[in-house]
C-alpha cells in the first residue's frame, strides 16, 4: 500500500514537472499577433508585418506636455513649465535641447524568442513606447549613470538628447524615456503593455498583481515569464522599476531587430 502510493506520487511529480517545462517551452514559442503591435498608437504610418517582423514608424514627439516644446512649433499648445512633480528629480534644470520631429523607422520581429547570446543594448533607442517615444538604455551619454541627467527628466519622465555628438544647439533634439513614462502610466491599467523592446518582447509597468516590482524580482534582463492580459498562455515580458536599471538590464533576452532614424 505504502509502496503504491510512494509510486503514484513520484508518478505526479514527475508529470506536473514535465507539464512546467512544456510550459516554459510554450512561452518561448510565440507569434505576435499585429493588434497587439496596433497598440503603438504614435505612429506617422500603418502599422504592418512583412516576412517576420513588424514595422512600426513614429515621428517620437510626445503627446503629453512637457517644457522641452519651448521655442518649437508646438509651443503654443504643447509647452508646460516643469512643475516640480517628478519624484526623481532634485534640482531641474532645462538642458539646451528641444523635441523636434524624427523620422523612426523600428523593425520588431513577430516571433520572439530567448536568444542563445547576450545581445547588449546600445545609446539610442532600445523599443518604443505606446505613444510612439522611444525607449533607451540606463545610461547616459558616454555610458556614464543617469545619476546627473535625471535632473533634466521633465514632469513625464523624459528629456531630448541632442540630434548628433556635440549638438547642443537649443533647437533640435530626440526626445526620450530611460524611465517610467509617467502619461503612459497615468493613463493606462496596471496590466497593460506600454511598448516593446527591440526584440519583440513587450515591456509592462512597475505592478503587478497590486504588488511592486523591483529589479530584485527580474532576471538579469529585467523581465521574467508568465500569462498576462495579452498573452494568457504566457510570455517573457520586461518591468519598468523606479530602481536601476529601469527598463532594461544586461541588454536583450531576445535577439533585437533594428531602428533607423
Amino acid at each position: 500500500m505504502n509502496r503504491l502510493f510512494h509510486l503514484t506520487l513520484i508518478f505526479i511529480l514527475f508529470n506536473c514537472s514535465e507539464e512546467n517545462s512544456l510550459t516554459k517551452d510554450e512561452i518561448n514559442d510565440i507569434e505576435i499577433d499585429i493588434d497587439i503591435f496596433k497598440k503603438v498608437y504614435g505612429t506617422t504610418s500603418d502599422i504592418y508585418i512583412e516576412g517576420d517582423y513588424v514595422f512600426i514608424n513614429t515621428n517620437g514627439v510626445p503627446d503629453h506636455k512637457s517644457p522641452y516644446f519651448d521655442n518649437t512649433e508646438w509651443e503654443s499648445t504643447m509647452y508646460e513649465e516643469y512643475d516640480n512633480s517628478n519624484p526623481f528629480v532634485s534640482n531641474f534644470k532645462l538642458n539646451p535641447n528641444r523635441i523636434s520631429e524624427l523620422d523612426l523607422n523600428f523593425k520588431i520581429p513577430i516571433f520572439p524568442r530567448k536568444s542563445n547570446k547576450m545581445n547588449p543594448t546600445s545609446m539610442g533607442p532600445i523599443g518604443v513606447a505606446l505613444n510612439g517615444v522611444p525607449f533607451y538604455n540606463q545610461y547616459a551619454g558616454g555610458g556614464a549613470p543617469l545619476t546627473n541627467e535625471i535632473n533634466s527628466f521633465d514632469q513625464y519622465n523624459g528629456h531630448p538628447a541632442p540630434i548628433g555628438p556635440g549638438q547642443e544647439n537649443g533647437s533640435n533634439g530626440r526626445y526620450h524615456y530611460h524611465m517610467e513614462p509617467f502619461w503612459l502610466t497615468a493613463n493606462y491599467d496596471n496590466d497593460d503593455i506600454l511598448g516593446f523592446l527591440l526584440d519583440g518582447f513587450p515591456v509592462y509597468g512597475p505592478i503587478e498583481n497590486s504588488q511592486t516590482i523591483r529589479s530584485s524580482d527580474l532576471d538579469e534582463y529585467h523581465g521574467h515569464s508568465h500569462s498576462t492580459k495579452d498573452f494568457p498562455n504566457g510570455i517573457y515580458h520586461y518591468h519598468i522599476t523606479s530602481d536601476d536599471p529601469y527598463i532594461n538590464g544586461s541588454g536583450y533576452y531576445g535577439n533585437p531587430g533594428t531602428v533607423s532614424n
